[in-house]
């Protein structure tokens, strides 16, 4: 028999998310108009043996309230328990981007020197194309070397909105 993802959707100032829990942990947080959506929800459906069902849990209420704050400048650090289903490469690269702290930015380069493989730009960008917790892992602090925006899942308008909220002179009014 196989588990259930609870599911339920999230509106944005900067679009739709689809926001899942699993066994108590946050399992995703994506934007709804992306591309890669099957793609992600089969690698989570597959890992966790589990199918999305739509419902609340008091994760998602959690990852609600929070980013409601987040989104009215009342919050710049997340507390909530994630769960991450990808490769031990992914989780990495992952948990590295949880490092970057609110209103910083950091590029692929970079982040592939900080875990120690400075070769490694393109599996590192990769990985973080495949992050399927968006926000809450905070892959939109990442900016190409050149310090242009690079592509986002949520789009570029959603990633510039992002990085604008968490600017140091936007910082909590």
């Amino acid at each position: 028999m196989e588990e259930t993802i609870w599911i339920q959707y999230y509106q944005s100032p900067c679009g739709k998310l689809i926001i899942g829990s699993y066994g108590g942990k946050l399992c995703l947080c994506d934007w709804l108009n992306e591309e890669r959506r099957k793609l992600i929800d089969a690698r989570l459906q597959k890992e966790l043996h589990a199918v999305y069902e739509e419902g609340t849990s008091a994760i998602i209420e959690e990852a609600m309230t929070q980013l409601d704050e987040y989104f009215d400048q009342k919050r710049n650090v997340f507390n909530i328990p994630l769960l991450f289903a990808g490769t031990d490469f992914q989780k990495k690269v992952w948990n590295e981007l949880l490092k970057i702290p609110y209103g910083m930015t950091e590029s692929y380069a970079g982040l592939s020197q900080r875990l120690g493989n400075p070769k490694a730009v393109r599996a590192v960008a990769a990985a973080n194309g495949a992050n399927a917790i968006s926000i809450f892992v905070p892959c939109h602090r990442i900016i190409g070397s050149n310090h242009q925006l690079t592509g986002y899942a949520g789009g570029l308008e959603a990633k510039k909105l992002l990085l604008e909220l968490e600017s140091p002179a936007s910082l909590f009014g």
